[in-house]
């Protein structure tokens, strides 16, 4: 029986787009169904593989992007959520295969159920941009998501920190404004389809902030002020209002995390 590591290994080296989504939902479902052991034989890459085609440039070198009423500024939104939803993914796998041994397997579950999603959210996201005459790859995309996964790679804490309590945190905050939008200009479609992610993303935030919380407990530290601390030595951003209180709630982010940082 193939251990759990190798599986998610080979899913992160899978570089074709289509070929990534069908393997990260089928590592979720093995591993669900009881197909892949809790062993932990090989060891995660540095990088994952990405379709070649895909222009990866510094966050500072995109060109911005309107506000997305011309037909080009809609086909820029949509590549930019593809390209979001793409490196979760591989945020996800990487989350259950770096730390899943120390970790256990609830957590290894729980994130493997995230790549799965982030599979299927990619996949809603590809047809859109079909359906505008578009596809993942036709313009740039920025590298920052997964530079964020290289400065934890050492401290699942940290990880747990940056990424889902950070990055995904923060599209609880601007989907909403993202979803209304687009619902304005007359694009129920995508409105559902920006619903349907949000609703998602509340889940993958709270399972970050319920497993951020488990460690905090196992070192006696106070998990406000040790998040606090990591944003701070990892993250290089800033954290800005306004925030989405009632969905970052709902996932166990409370204000006393991040009010005295914005």
């Amino acid at each position: 029986m193939t251990s759990v590591s190798r599986a998610i290994r080979d899913a992160l080296l899978t570089g074709d787009k289509t070929a990534k989504v069908f393997a990260a939902r089928k590592v979720a479902r093995d591993w669900r169904l009881g197909r892949l052991t809790f062993t932990f034989d090989c060891t995660m890459p540095d990088r994952p593989a990405w379709p070649a085609q895909v222009e990866l440039r510094l966050p500072r070198d995109m060109p911005r992007r309107g506000r997305g009423g011309s037909e080009k500024g809609r086909i820029a939104l949509w590549h930019s959520l593809a390209h979001i939803e793409f490196v979760a993914i591989d945020l996800a796998l990487d989350m259950a295969g770096r730390f899943g041994e120390s970790m256990g397997q609830a957590f290894v579950s729980d994130f493997l159920s995230v790549a799965a999603d982030e599979a299927m959210h990619f996949a809603i996201l590809e047809r859109k941009l079909d359906s505008l005459g578009s596809f993942y790859g036709a313009l740039p995309a920025h590298d920052g998501l997964w530079s964020a996964a290289r400065d934890t790679a050492h401290d699942v804490a940290a990880r747990l920190a940056i990424v889902p309590m950070v990055l995904e945190a923060r599209g609880l905050d601007v989907t909403p404004a993202t979803l209304t939008r687009v619902r304005a200009q007359g694009d129920e479609n995508g409105a559902k389809i920006l619903q349907r992610i949000l609703d998602d993303e509340i889940r993958h935030v709270a399972f970050g902030a319920k497993h951020f919380r488990a460690i905090c407990a196992a070192r006696g530290e106070n998990p406000p002020k040790s998040w606090r601390n990591l944003v701070k030595r990892h993250f290089s951003g800033r954290l800005k209002p306004p925030f989405n209180d009632s969905a970052r709630s709902a996932a166990g982010l409370s204000r006393d995390f991040y009010e005295g940082i914005a």
